[in-house]
């Protein structure tokens, strides 16, 4: 294990979640609320969001082995499901969908659980990301520990993030939040291509042999 897994672990987890996106959304969703009752929320939403991409770094792989599914194609799979996200993120595609989806609960009274805790922080890439992550280094818990210091990082961003959301988007303004999303969607294409490959790899394609 080496401080390039940690940083990749950070990137990979922050790109994927999307704080700076993020915080917009939430600022949205709780509308109305005061200082107190936001921070609540956030509080409870990360809260669940982390509980959720935890249980999915411990148990996810073995789930794929009770279905069968090797993780080598796991890792193809989930590399090209991250590659979707990076298409969606150069494309500016995200962001209308993600907006979609809190309009969808604009009429639920607390929107904790949905949609900020489930998909918005722990959708399906952040959650396929945790197993790769971890998968890389199987039984190594130092380097597991490192991605859950990272997720944590990450989470611990949101929050932050999700107080100042409202400074954030007055400061980098549409076109400022449009650059940063197209230089993670580049980033994250990068990721997800490297994600395929080692599947490859474990396949025994391009090993030389």
């Amino acid at each position: 294990m080496s401080l390039d897994f940690g940083v990749t672990a950070f990137v990979t987890l922050f790109v994927i979640i999307d704080p700076i996106g993020l915080a917009p959304l939430f600022l949205a969703l709780t509308h109305g609320a005061t200082t107190r009752q936001r921070r609540a929320i956030g509080v409870r939403a990360l809260a669940i969001g982390f509980f959720l991409l935890a249980l999915f770094g411990l148990g996810g792989e073995r789930l794929l082995d009770a279905v069968g599914i090797d993780m080598a194609a796991f890792r193809i799979a989930g590399g090209l499901l991250l590659f979707l996200t990076a298409v969606d993120m150069l494309f500016e595609r995200r962001q209308p969908r993600r907006e979609n989806t809190a309009h969808q609960a604009d009429a639920l009274p607390d929107p904790t659980v949905f949609p900020l805790a489930t998909p918005l922080i722990a959708g399906p890439g952040a959650l396929a990301t945790m197993v790769l992550l971890i998968g890389q280094h199987p039984g190594d818990y130092a380097a597991q520990a490192v991605v859950y210091a990272a997720m944590t990082a990450v989470l611990g961003i949101c929050y932050v993030l999700f107080l100042a959301g409202g400074l954030i988007e007055r400061v980098l303004g549409p076109t400022g939040i449009n650059v940063v999303t197209r230089l993670f969607g580049m980033l994250l294409a990068a990721l997800s291509v490297q994600f395929v490959v080692e599947g490859l790899r474990a396949f025994g394609f391009g090993s030389g042999g």
